[in-house]
């Protein structure tokens, strides 16, 4: 039963991924707005049905690995020392996220860039991602609140999350041709907590 059950959610995976890879394919080629459900579902040899058993609409699909964000965090909060400062448990968390296995596709990735690009040039995109990452932000704020209890006031953790989503946001719609992503999202991490490269 456990070997039929592993075959199914693999199976599942594997269509997940395909949905997600073919819709940013065809917003890249043909605009977002003049993509279907229909074209995402055949380009991913599914029905349009199936495509609704995994997004509910097609934006869902450019954002299908938000839902990963809470258990990366806690686990890189988890593994926080007695001695780390608050501004060195970022830089490693947003390290660890950016070099995790679990996301759809790596962020060095071209669909990473592709994706990248269309959250900043479709605004239904750009207006959904900015309520992601403030929803985001109050998250890791709240996290890193609660990880220095004693070191940290509500503003201090508000600004030092603030500035790291910001930073890696804006970061993210500008260098990604001539850097690896990897590369960028660490630099602006690093500018945004210490004022430095």
């Amino acid at each position: 039963m456990s070997d039929r059950l592993g075959l199914r959610e693999r199976k599942k995976r594997r269509t997940k991924q395909a949905l997600i890879e073919a819709a940013i394919r065809l917003f890249d080629e043909k605009g977002y707005d003049n993509t279907t459900v229909a074209e995402i579902a055949a380009a991913a040899e599914v029905s349009p049905a199936t495509f609704f058993n995994y997004f509910s609409a097609k934006d869902e699909v450019v954002f299908a690995d938000d839902v990963l964000y809470d258990g990366l965090l806690q686990e890189a909060f988890a593994g926080r020392s007695a001695d780390e400062q608050p501004e060195d448990l970022l830089l490693r968390t947003i390290h660890q996220l950016s070099t995790a296995d679990a996301w759809s596709f790596p962020f060095d990735h071209e669909l990473t860039r592709i994706r990248a690009r269309l959250i900043a040039t479709v605004p239904a995109l750009r207006a959904g991602a900015l309520l992601r990452n403030a929803s985001l932000q109050q998250r890791l704020a709240h996290a890193l609140r609660e990880a220095y209890p004693e070191e940290l006031d509500a503003l201090h953790a508000a600004a030092l999350t603030g500035a790291l989503i910001g930073a890696i946001d804006a970061a993210m719609h500008s260098d990604l041709d001539r850097e690896p992503t990897t590369d960028v999202v660490r630099q602006a991490a690093e500018i945004a907590l210490r004022g430095r490269r």
